[in-house]
Formats: C-alpha cells, sequence, structure tokens
C-alpha cells in the first residue's frame, strides 16, 4: 500500500470509551465474588450480571482496535521503525509500572488476604527480591508482578508477530486484507469471526485457563492476538467498516439476547446436571459467550460508525489521556478503596466515590505527566515533536503525540 488508509476517527472513540468502561468494570470487581485483589465486606453475587454486559468483549475489542492502529501506523513508518517506536512505547511504561505503579495492589492485597505485618518498605525488599512466599493454599503470589498492565506485555508481543508477519509477507498484506474484507460481507460479518472464536473457546479454554502469566496463558493468546491480527488486516480494508453499521441493531440484538441467557446458565448450580450433561452445558456456555463476544464487537463498531466517525479537540484531548488514565486506574480504585473501607459508606454511594475519585486523580496525572518531558515516557505519552523542525502542521505534531 503506498498511500495510507483514511483516519478511522470513530475507532479512536471506541478505544476511549472501552477503556473508561474498564474502569467501571475494575470497581465493580471489588464488590462482586470473583477473586481480585482486595474485597468490600459487601461484595456478593448481586451485581454480577451486570459485570457480564461487558466482560465477554471489552478486552478482545481494545486488541482489535490496537490491530488495527498499529497496522496503519506500519504503513506510515515502516517495521524497524514501527517495531522500535512501540517497544519503548509500551515497556517503558510496563516496566515504570511495574516498579512504582503496581506494587501498592500488591501490598494491600497480602494485607487484606493474608495479614501480612510489615512496612510498605519491607514489602518493596520482598517485592523486587522475586519473593514466592506469599501463599494461601497453593495459590501464591508471583512476584515482581504486572497485575492489570498485562494487556501492555501482551499487545508489546503482538506488535513483535505482527511486524514480523508485515516483514516477512511485504506487499501480500494488502492482498490478504481484500480477500478477507471480500469474504465479510452480510451475514458473514457475525457468523465467521464467530465460528472461529467458538472454536478457539471449546478446544482451548477446557485446558489453559486464563493466568495473565503470558508464557502459559495459551487460550487467551489465541483468542487475543486472531482478533489482533483481524484488526490488523481490517486496517487495510476501509471498504469494510460501512458495512457494520447497518448491521448494528441486528448484532446488538444478539449479544443481548446471549447476555440474558448466560445470566441465567450462570445462576443454574451444577447440582442440577449429571456429569455429561455438565460438560455439554459448559460447551454451550463457551458457544453463547464467544457469540455475545463479537456480536457485542460488531454492535459497537457499528453504532460509533453511525455516530462518532468524526474529530474534535475532544478526542485529541482523551485519545491521548487513556493510556496513562489506565495505568493508574487499578492501583488509585485499590487504595482508595482499603483507605475509605472503615467508613462503611453504603455501597452504591462508596462505588459511586471510587469513581469520582479514579477519574478526578486519574486525570490530574495524565495533566501532570503531560507537562513533563521526564513523565511523558513514563506513561505512555510520546515526546512533544518539533514542528518547525519537521516541517509538519500542528495538527500533524499533535497527532504525532497521541499514537
Amino acid at each position: 500500500m503506498t498511500t495510507s488508509p483514511a483516519r478511522l476517527w470513530f475507532l479512536d472513540w471506541v478505544r476511549i470509551i472501552a477503556f473508561f468502561v474498564l474502569i467501571l468494570y475494575h470497581v465493580g470487581m471489588y464488590y462482586v465474588t470473583w477473586d481480585w485483589h482486595i474485597k468490600s465486606p459487601f461484595a456478593s453475587d448481586a451485581i454480577e450480571p451486570l459485570m457480564l454486559l461487558s466482560s465477554p468483549w471489552r478486552l478482545g475489542l481494545l486488541f482489535m482496535v490496537s490491530g488495527v492502529a498499529s497496522s496503519l501506523m506500519l504503513v506510515k513508518t515502516g517495521a524497524a521503525r514501527f517495531l522500535g517506536q512501540r517497544s519503548v512505547r509500551l515497556l517503558v511504561p510496563l516496566v515504570f509500572g511495574m516498579l512504582v505503579i503496581v506494587p501498592p495492589q500488591a501490598y494491600l492485597e497480602v494485607v487484606g488476604k493474608l495479614a501480612y505485618q510489615g512496612s510498605y518498605a519491607d514489602f518493596m525488599r520482598l517485592y523486587l527480591g522475586a519473593y514466592h512466599g506469599f501463599c494461601k493454599g497453593d495459590d501464591c503470589l508471583d512476584l515482581p508482578t504486572w497485575n492489570h498492565l498485562w494487556f501492555v506485555a501482551y499487545l508489546w508481543v503482538y506488535t513483535l508477530v505482527l511486524g514480523g508477519l508485515v516483514a516477512a509477507l511485504g506487499g501480500s498484506v494488502d492482498r490478504l486484507a481484500a480477500r478477507v474484507a471480500a469474504s465479510l460481507v452480510g451475514w458473514k460479518i457475525i457468523v465467521l469471526p464467530f465460528v472461529v472464536l467458538a472454536m478457539v473457546r471449546l478446544l482451548l479454554q477446557p485446558y489453559f485457563p486464563t493466568t495473565h502469566a503470558l508464557v502459559d496463558d495459551w487460550f487467551n493468546h489465541a483468542n487475543y492476538v486472531l482478533l489482533f491480527l483481524l484488526g490488523a488486516t481490517l486496517a487495510r480494508a476501509p471498504q469494510f467498516w460501512p458495512r457494520l453499521e447497518p448491521l448494528r441493531w441486528s448484532a446488538l440484538g444478539i449479544a443481548a439476547a446471549c447476555w440474558a441467557t448466560l445470566t441465567i446458565c450462570f445462576a443454574l448450580p451444577d447440582s442440577l446436571f449429571i456429569a455429561q450433561a455438565l460438560e455439554q452445558m459448559w460447551n454451550l456456555q463457551r458457544i453463547l459467550y464467544s457469540l455475545f463476544s463479537w456480536s457485542a464487537i460488531v454492535a459497537v463498531f457499528g453504532f460509533a460508525y453511525r455516530h462518532l466517525n468524526r474529530d474534535s479537540a475532544n478526542r485529541r484531548y482523551l485519545v491521548q489521556a487513556v493510556f496513562p488514565v489506565y495505568i493508574v486506574h487499578q492501583t488509585l480504585i485499590v487504595v482508595m478503596a482499603h483507605a475509605i473501607a472503615p467508613a462503611r459508606l453504603a455501597p452504591v454511594i462508596e462505588a459511586l466515590v471510587l469513581i469520582v475519585l479514579t477519574l478526578c486523580l486519574s486525570f490530574a496525572v495524565v495533566e501532570v505527566a503531560r507537562r513533563s518531558r521526564v513523565l511523558r515516557p513514563l506513561f505512555g505519552i510520546n515526546p512533544v515533536p518539533a514542528p518547525a523542525k519537521t516541517g509538519r502542521s500542528a495538527q500533524e505534531a499533535q497527532e504525532a503525540t497521541m499514537q
């Protein structure tokens, strides 16, 4: 491809909104029965159906959008420069996050779950020494850890895969993109990717549970790298994206039906089924989960293409802000939840307080980081380019800091 495809503004908005949904989700994790770093004394299964509204599709959507963005950057920069830029953009915040941002989460986790009595300084000596003695039964906390920053590590690995494939395939990438786009028309847009994702889930998930540990997380790798590479491929086929708009309501209806059915399935006790029937129920859930995941992604893209395919000053600011917000948000939630727990606020009020404070403090971090040449790379914000030297317009220079 000799020229870059047009900017897909609506995908920037999708990425922005998805990261803010993540804040709501991680606040919710404090109040549900699912394992997390700390737990509210009010934790129950009450809001778990609401958590299910986003959990099947949110991360897959982010990996797919990241694939689109990575592919478009490759067109502009070439494979070698792209890999260098992306490695700096992802690995510097990852290392900084593991050393500075994430440790308070792990400290409060061992305080809450294991009644650890040491100071934070004592804990950090163990953390940096790769201590593996914080265990509850067979479940041990691996230190140091990346916690929610696993997404950054996985994204960097998939970036390497994409860069290697593009370098190896050359011009064949665009021909492949055209063939994939030609096959994804009408009902096939929903059915074909769903079938592939369902097969991956049926074949791999029973044997490779989620670990987010990179080296043994094979189901998640198969699932997410497929979506990442699909996004990277379709980035080269601009004719594909308008096809999602007329499917948006149908996809939303399918996703809603899957959510309702899964809510019932997850609520049924296992004791209702004999062993063979239980396995069949789990397979049905895996199929529904995959259909929910992909149809929700199609619906999100379709509605965003219809209503958000435009530029604005808000987009330019937020697309720069979401990555540093992502880096700090979970630590803020964990630390503040622990700090305000003695107030014994009603759960709804406490959750609202956590959401408001997380947003306010996250954007405060953004405002500080974007003004500092030292902090910008640590929080994944590109250095400010010099338009006078490069000859680029002010608009181009600003966009360059936000990729």
